[in-house]
Order: structure tokens, then sequence, then C-alpha cells
């Protein structure tokens, strides 16, 4: 095949000439330049490789200067162990790790203690949750009995939830474990005691269903379903209506006390960690005293 006779100028980029090369891919405008060009980037690679071997013993030597020690720092305890001073002072603290204090300034920890608390505390391997082995199952008719639900909505139910199933001999079987977190979840707050049904809503109030549902979801009426019957907490619904005055909160949420008192979320703990704040846990919420922790921000009084 006949050689090109396309001309592309082009510099080169070694020694920075012009020149017409013939191909696009050409960098350099002749064999000296590309040599040239070769030995400079293997002699960076070179460098390259060499710097970072230097780098690896440069970060060894510590350890192994110190790792035939029988005595150690507790920075040398951190080298070793490739942790932080502070986390070494940390398991000393708790207990993990034993050390000599021979002054204010001077402690140490003994070489054999190290392999020692590593000994007392091996590693366990957990299996997740997820994949433990489920023992425990009700049958469709056991969960209709139970919670008083249809079977179709059992289906429903399970395929949106992911409830684990299995089948023997022709039956369903469901989960016990997930079945019970779901209902608990679901479950009404054991504090209302007091509820209205659809229809004790409608002569009551006069409402229509739509008026009902869409009232319900705006103020977030707590509900809950007995078989087919809904029922609405009677409580809130007459707070929302104004018939009914609603209670003090006797509890800040976590995020309620961050917003009233300008406070970061580690503040907060803070505060209450070292005042000994009353706190209780709901669910997965926080609650802190609404009465202390006011006592606690509120405006100094100069007699």
């Amino acid at each position: 095949m006949p050689a090109s006779n396309t001309k592309i100028k082009k510099i080169c980029e070694w020694c920075g000439t012009r020149f017409e090369a013939q191909k696009i891919s050409t960098k350099y405008c002749s064999h000296r330049c590309a040599n040239l060009a070769y030995k400079k980037r293997e002699r960076e690679k070179n460098i390259k490789a060499t710097e970072e071997n230097t780098q690896n013993r440069i970060e060894e030597l510590p350890i192994i200067t110190i790792k035939d020690k029988e005595f150690l720092s507790f920075s040398e305890v951190g080298i070793l162990l490739g942790i932080t001073r502070q986390a070494v002072y940390k398991m000393v603290y708790k207990g993990y790790l034993q050390a000599s204090k021979i002054s204010s300034r001077l402690s140490f920890v003994k070489r054999s203690d190290i392999d020692e608390m590593l000994k007392r505390h091996p590693y366990e391997f957990r299996m997740p949750k997820d994949t433990l082995p489920i023992k425990e199952f009700y049958t469709t008719a056991e969960i209709m009995k139970k919670f008083n639900v249809s079977e179709s909505w059992i289906f429903v139910m399970s395929k949106k939830n992911k409830i684990p199933k299995t089948f023997n001999r022709g039956k369903t079987y469901w989960s016990k474990k997930h079945v019970d977190a779901y209902f608990s979840s679901k479950a009404p707050d054991a504090d209302i005691t007091e509820w209205y049904s659809v229809q004790e809503v409608q002569d009551k109030f006069q409402m229509s269903l739509n008026a009902i549902y869409s009232f319900v979801y705006k103020n977030a009426i707590p509900k809950k379903k007995v078989g087919i019957t809904v029922y609405y907490s009677k409580k809130h619904f007459d707070i929302a209506k104004g018939i009914r005055q609603a209670e003090e909160p006797k509890y800040y949420t976590v995020q309620e006390a961050m917003e009233k008192f300008k406070i970061t979320r580690d503040q907060l703990y803070h505060y209450t960690k070292y005042h000994q704040i009353p706190k209780i846990k709901k669910g997965k919420y926080t609650l802190i005293s609404k009465a202390e922790l006011d006592n606690l921000f509120e405006d100094p009084i100069i007699e």
C-alpha cells in the first residue's frame, strides 16, 4: 500500500520544532526526540517507584524499632496497633488495656499486656439478622384469626412489606417474627383508650366520609383497625375540632429542643448528660423532659 501524501503540521513535544507528519498520532519530529522522551518517562517512573519504596520503609521504621521493646509508651502502642494515641488512652480508661503510670507525664504499657488484651477479645463473627434461620411461623388461618384480617389482605401486606414465607404441603407459612413486628409497628398508642367509629364521627360532627378522611389525614389523628372497622382517637379528634383543650406536652423531641433553644444536637446531648436531665426512648425517638430543659435555659433572675 503506497504511503499517504497527507502532510499534517505539528509541533514536536520534545524539542518544540515545527514539522510535517503523515499520522495524527505522531508526537515527535525525529527518532532522536522520541527516544529522549521515552528515556525521560522511564526515568520518572523509576524515581516514583523509588520514592514510594522509601516512604514505605520510613513508615515501617518505627514499627521495626519498637516491635521488640518490652515497655512501650502510649504513642508507640498506637504505632504498633495502627491507631491514634487518643484511642490508646480510651482503651486504658475503659479497662481493655493495662498500663502503668510512673508519673503525671510518664506512662508505659507492657508488650505482653497488649497480647493478653488481644487474646481476651477474639473476633466473633456475627451473622446478619436477615440471614438468621427462621424457625417460627404462622399459618394464614392463624394470622386471620389473631389479627382479624382477610386472607387477600395478608398476601397484599406480605408482598408490600416483604414478609418471608415458605410452602409446605399446599400451605403457606409466614415468618412469625416479621408478622409480629409489622403489627407491632401498626399498633395504636397504648395510652389512647377512647375511640370514635366512623359512624359516630358522622353522627356527631355531621361529616361526610371524604371530609373525615381528609380531616384525619390533615391533623394526623391516630387510628386503629379492628377487622374491617376503622376507629379514630377520640381525644385527638376532639382537640382538632376545638372542643377539648390540648394537654401541655411533657417532653421535647430532639428536633423541637434544637429549634427552640438554637443549639446543636451535640450540645443538647451534652447538656442532658451533664445536668442529668431525664429522657425516655419512645420508638425511634428520644424525648427529653420539657420542664427541666426549660428550667435549664430560662433567663437568670437577679434579685
